[in-house]
C-alpha cells in the first residue's frame, strides 16, 4: 500500500462521522455538493485531520480543496514539508 493509499484510507476514516448521508467516497467525492458540509461541518473536520497528521491547513489552502482527492494531495504535501 503506498503512502498516498494510507493517507487517503485514514482520511475516509476521519470523514466517516461527519458522512451523515453514508456517500461512498472516492477521489472525486466533493465536500460542499456531495457531503453537503456547512462551514462548521468543515471546521470541525479539518481540525481533526490536522491533529491526526500534525499539519497546518491554512484558510488559502481551506478555499482551494473541493474534493477527497484533493485533500489527501494537500495532506500528503504538508507532510513533506512538516518532515
Amino acid at each position: 500500500m503506498s503512502d498516498r493509499q494510507a493517507t487517503f484510507d485514514k482520511v475516509a476514516e476521519l470523514i466517516a462521522p461527519f458522512n451523515k448521508k453514508g456517500v461512498t467516497l472516492t477521489e472525486a467525492t466533493s465536500f460542499q455538493h456531495d457531503l453537503e458540509w456547512d462551514s462548521l461541518t468543515v471546521m470541525d473536520f479539518v481540525a481533526a485531520i490536522e491533529d491526526e497528521f500534525d499539519i497546518l491547513i491554512t484558510m488559502n489552502m481551506q478555499a482551494e480543496i473541493e474534493t477527497v482527492g484533493q485533500l489527501v494531495d494537500a495532506v500528503e504535501k504538508l507532510k513533506q514539508t512538516r518532515d
